[in-house]
């Protein structure tokens, strides 16, 4: 990503007269994780041709010709493995050609565990042979000699042998083939058995042991895939929620529960119960659509325009690269499924310009975390957690999008104050007006917003969530032949391409929390958690709704959105609703707190991104991120006493909860900066602005005209200490 003048003069240097803009170029460049193989020549050619497959698979079954639910997830979640293990890799890159004798040993290993592999989905075709020709069952030493052991040991080891396999980052690796060829392997078991009157039989006694195989093959790919992906945090805690299945029956308390034997369990997890269930429900339709439209807008340059627009937009005002990273984030959040991902996007442009201008490396990473991770509550995409939220509660996406626009707005909007309170507390300036691009230039392209608006419209006018986004997509093809950058047939077939390797990783997450799921689900955890969380609330229902922040953030450390949201949805969530809160309310509350776990610390994923960036050190990062970002932690709350923020009132009501809370957003901001009236506020003002604030965010009209009456004081008192004053730089 670089910022380039017109004239391709240096970075942010003094302008000649005759240079109008800074452009900012190479947000919608696809970042290369650490462990992603960059294939050339004939390789590459390959792999762009499944890329590109796989999205136009997605593209044809959803709008053309539907396939069967079961068999489409399948297909769906073997896809992304099989593009996941070619693109990853499982061990570090050999920066030499030659030849270890632990690369001979693993590559001799490779080649021995094919043969089981290769048998097993052998045994995949016999088995489809055998029910064509009428066979109600398939003969269990078949199932177990034939193909589950052999397919359990070729996977097993497979995946160990992955570890110690080093290759230079050009070069495939041959025990990555073999779990290609399980995964393979597992999903042709899988459809021959769903496809058949088998499928009726899981989670019995009666269950063809071959599931049991199959389920605990696909479960161990889906965590390898998801270790290379995202690290060890997501990993560890399905793991947990394993062991707990098995070892429930020995704990004591509310966490003790009969038990599920080995077969019982594992040929219920692959099922719409865990794997295949919401997360991946949601993963194969709105978030593959969504992840293809923003590929779309990428292919289009339309990213480098949002930030572009921000710069030109907010670039001026003092602190200007924050305030540029607030909007910027929030427009390429609507488009971007991660808070990690969002930062890197953004954050490896606007942080080095927020320290140019003055921002410390930590203060500059924070601001970065904080707004990308707000980036996941804009409206009307919203990440993709909202149609996570919409597939389990049955609440239509509208109305979760609609409810969405007040937090997102008291959100970005105290991010915002933060941001402006601490440039005018440390003297910081703006950009000038020779470093930034051209306003009137870049509403000549306001055009390039077309796509966005036609989704909102194609979701308010009715249509499904999948025809809206086909037609944003197709739209976003279209509008580009009026820019720059015209998107012709390879350029088309790039976004594709791009869309495979982006949805990657949020597909395997979605399977791997469906395995978490399907634990809580199927042990019935979930409900004792409920159980518990009421014995909390006949004390305190703000205890409850407490015990229950701290459980969703908690759930949600070191996990993307999606996961974090679906896991704290199937524990915490149904506690909220027997609590008598409304299901909308109790979703939004827990989703807040799924989201902010990226700037919670200690472990901050959005923030420890930024901090990459930033040079700064990653816990000091977090921290500061985490208190630009306080009113994530206090605007849930309100929903439990005023209904009215997530739009369920009358139209008075809604705006008056809308200003009111606007304000209590800025008195928070004011009380933790510690600046007010362009003055330092004292100890007693900062206590009475906190004070002024939660009372105004409540939304009651006695604690409205109680907050009001608190600022007034402050008002007061910050006038009477004299004129403006600049703090300096701590």
């Amino acid at each position: 990503m670089t910022i380039e003048k017109n004239e391709k003069e240096s970075e942010l240097e003094p302008a000649s007269p005759h240079v109008e803009a800074v452009v900012v170029q190479g947000v919608d460049d696809e970042p290369v994780e650490a462990n992603r193989r960059l294939y050339t020549s004939g390789l590459l050619r390959f792999v762009a041709l499944l890329s590109i497959a796989y999205s136009s698979f997605h593209l044809y079954t959803l709008n053309v010709a539907p396939l069967e639910t079961w068999s489409f997830r399948i297909v769906h979640v073997c896809g992304a493995l099989i593009l996941g293990y070619i693109l990853f890799s499982g061990a570090r890159f050999s920066n030499t050609r030659q030849v270890s004798s632990v690369h001979r040993l693993t590559s001799v290993a490779a080649i021995i565990l094919l043969i089981p592999a290769i048998y097993a989905l052998v045994q995949t075709v016999f088995m489809y042979q055998t029910m064509q020709e009428g066979a109600l069952r398939i003969p269990v030493d078949t199932e177990t000699w034939h193909f589950g052991w052999p397919l359990l040991v070729a996977t097993g080891l497979g995946i160990v042998t992955s570890w110690f396999h080093q290759r230079e980052r050009s070069v495939f690796s041959l025990p990555d083939l073999v779990l290609i060829v399980c995964s393979v392997a597992t999903a042709a078991y899988l459809l021959v058995v769903y496809n058949s009157p088998l499928r009726m039989s899981t989670g019995t006694s009666f269950a063809p042991v071959g599931i049991s195989f199959a389920a605990i093959a696909g479960v161990g790919l889906i965590m390898e895939m998801t270790r290379r992906l995202t690290g060890l945090a997501l990993v560890i805690i399905a793991l947990v929620f394993l062991v707990y299945v098995f070892a429930g029956p020995y704990l004591p308390g509310f966490l003790g529960y009969p038990g599920l034997s080995v077969q019982r369990f594992f040929s219920q997890v692959y099922t719409d119960a865990g794997v295949l269930g919401p997360t991946t429900a949601v993963s194969s339709t709105y978030i593959i659509l969504f992840i293809i439209f923003a590929a779309f807008l990428q292919a289009s340059k339309v990213g480098d325009y949002f930030v572009n627009f921000a710069f030109a937009v907010a670039g001026r005002s003092r602190g200007g690269p924050a305030k540029v990273s607030i909007f910027a984030s929030g427009l390429m959040g609507m488009i971007n499924g991660t808070s990690a991902g969002n930062v890197v996007s953004t954050g490896s442009l606007t942080i080095p310009l927020m320290k140019k201008v003055g921002y410390k490396a930590r203060s500059a990473g924070a601001v970065e975390a904080a707004a990308s991770t707000g980036g996941q509550i804009m409206p009307p995409i919203m990440g993709a957690g909202a149609f996570i939220m919409a597939e389990i509660t049955g609440i239509p996406y509208t109305e979760i999008a609609i409810a969405a626009i007040i937090p997102a707005i008291l959100y970005f909007a105290s991010v915002y104050f933060m941001v402006d309170f601490e440039a005018a507390r440390t003297g910081m300036r703006g950009m000038r007006k020779d470093e930034l691009p051209s306003i009137k230039l870049l509403l000549k392209q306001v055009y390039l917003f077309i796509p966005i608006i036609i989704l909102i419209v194609a979701l308010f006018m009715g249509y499904s969530v999948i025809r809206a986004g086909t037609l944003a997509t197709v739209s976003a093809a279209v509008v580009s032949w009026l820019s720059p950058n015209k998107m012709g047939i390879r350029a088309i077939l790039r976004a594709l391409d791009l869309a495979s390797h982006m949805s990657v990783q949020i597909i395997v997450v979605c399977a791997c929390a469906g395995v978490i799921v399907g634990v809580i689900s199927l042990t019935g955890v979930g409900a004792r958690f409920s159980s518990l969380l009421l014995g909390v609330a006949e004390t305190s229902q703000l205890l409850a709704l407490i015990f229950a922040m701290f459980i969703s953030i908690l759930l949600g450390m070191g996990m993307p959105t999606t996961a974090a949201y679906a896991v704290a949805a199937s524990v915490v969530a149904p506690g909220l609703v027997q609590l008598g809160i409304e299901p909308l309310t109790a979703h939004f509350f827990v989703f807040y707190f799924a989201v902010v776990s990226a700037i919670t610390p200690p472990v901050a994923l959005a923030s420890y991104a930024a901090a990459g960036i930033s040079g700064a050190n990653a816990m000091e990062t977090s921290v500061a991120s985490f208190r630009i970002g306080l009113a994530a932690f206090i605007v849930p709350f309100m929903f439990f006493y005023n209904s009215a923020l997530l739009m369920d009132a009358s139209v008075v009501e809604i705006a008056r909860a809308l200003v009111t809370a606007t304000a209590g957003v800025y008195l928070l901001s004011a009380a933790v900066q510690a600046w007010f009236l362009n003055r330092p506020a004292g100890v007693i003002a900062r206590l009475l602005l906190l004070a002024a604030a939660l009372l105004m965010i409540e939304g009651g009209l006695m604690t409205d005209v109680a907050g009001i009456g608190m600022a007034a004081l402050v008002f007061f008192l910050q006038k009477q200490t004299g004129g403006p004053q600049t703090a300096t730089q701590p």
